[in-house]
């Protein structure tokens, strides 16, 4: 739909093009991640800079940040914004330096002949450090708490 040369887009509009249900739309605004255009009925219309909005919001997710520390990534001064990019960043870091290792160990395991993978020689040289140092070597992965804060846990979360 346009309105004065512009075009705007209907919540389900929205919804439809980057696949999410309207009710996620309707909670990141209530978040206040989105502030949609209103009509005079107070229905909602998008406008372009909305959509880059979601589009951000959605990859800001991917990356593993929280809706509140996305919230304040778009809202905040950008010494704020740094600090919480920064955060992520390292913390994303350390996820894929995780999943490598844990792709090689799978290599490893799949490359591997022995009829028990516990006594493979090479199989246990990747995993001596962790035996040596169990507490240590591999750190349980850090999940979102339920306030969006980053807490450790025994296992990731789904």
């Amino acid at each position: 739909m346009k309105s004065s040369g512009r075009v705007e887009l209907t919540i389900g509009g929205v919804a439809a093009h980057f696949g999410l249900a309207t009710h996620v739309l309707r909670h990141w605004e209530a978040m206040g991640l989105l502030a949609p255009a209103r009509t005079g009925a107070g229905r909602r219309r998008y406008q372009p800079a909305d959509l880059y909005r979601v589009a951000a919001i959605l990859r800001a997710k991917q990356a593993g940040l929280a809706l509140e520390d996305i919230r304040a990534m778009l809202t905040s001064d950008p010494a704020t914004r740094r600090g919480i990019l920064r955060r992520q960043r390292d913390e994303l870091a350390g996820r894929i330096a995780q999943a490598q290792t844990s792709l090689v160990l799978l290599e490893q395991a799949l490359a591997c002949k022995h009829g028990d993978l516990a006594t493979c020689p090479q199989f246990q040289a990747l995993l001596a450090d962790q035996v040596r140092h169990p507490a240590t070597a591999h750190p349980a992965p850090r999940t979102p708490d339920r306030r969006g804060t980053r807490a450790p846990s025994a296992h990731k979360a789904t």
